[in-house]
């Protein structure tokens, strides 16, 4: 009745890996809040440039920080300037070693938030909404995505009452879990209210090796009994 699996969660350990990366017993709840911090700060600090995820990695007393975005240039500034002063500052917020690595997306239209993001602003600027849509999913395809949909929500064009429209074109298999489906969500503040925006992107199957090891995985085979059968 049109409950929906999170297409990232539900991978989880298959073929896609935690964002977050560390365990605690005793302070969970404290690094918990503060990877979330840290993640909506970056993400409001780097709004123009193009910030997909944030993976966050913690050992012992060292926080890693992989930013992953389309234009690295405006994170690491002039002769890394800016990075240096945004590694000063997280050290100083959470008192651990920090290293901040910048990974540059080279197809920003084959990533699944940043085209959510990119229809978002476009509406803010008062696009319509179907345009902004058929341009996201035609960009998609033409850059070798297999399959996409775009789902806008909200008081489309100012309309009292809300509605949702989607486009799909090519396929979207959610429920294959070899199937590499990225997936977006971005909001565009506009006069009339809040417009949500998801993309699914499907990039084809990935019969890579699993995410932890192999033998977690296998199902383990059945015994022979003592008397042959």
């Amino acid at each position: 009745m049109g409950q929906k699996v999170h297409p990232y969660g539900f991978r989880l350990g298959f073929n896609k890996t935690w964002r977050s990366r560390w365990y605690s017993d005793r302070d969970y709840a404290k690094l918990l809040h503060e990877d979330l911090a840290l993640r909506s700060e970056l993400k409001r600090r780097f709004a123009h440039a193009g910030v997909s995820r944030i993976e966050i990695e913690r050992a012992a007393n060292k926080l890693k920080i992989d930013i992953h975005t389309s234009r690295p240039g405006i994170i690491i500034g002039r002769k890394g300037a800016e990075v240096d002063k945004l590694k000063e500052e997280v050290k100083r917020r959470t008192s651990r070693e920090v290293f901040i690595n910048i990974q540059e997306i080279q197809k920003p239209e084959l990533d699944a938030q940043l085209i959510a993001e990119s229809v978002a602003m476009q509406l803010e600027k008062r696009v319509a909404f179907r345009r902004a849509m058929r341009k996201a999913v035609e960009s998609a395809l033409r850059f070798g995505a297999r399959g996409i949909k775009v789902r806008v929500s909200g008081r489309l064009n100012g309309a009292e009452i809300a509605r949702s429209e989607w486009y799909l074109n090519g396929q979207l298999p959610l429920q294959t879990l070899r199937a590499d489906i990225d997936y977006g969500f971005a909001e565009a503040h506009t006069t009339y209210g809040l417009i949500g925006v998801k993309t699914w992107l499907y990039k084809g199957e990935r019969v890579e090796p699993r995410v932890g090891r192999e033998e977690d995985y296998r199902v383990p085979r059945r015994q022979p009994r003592g008397d042959g059968r």
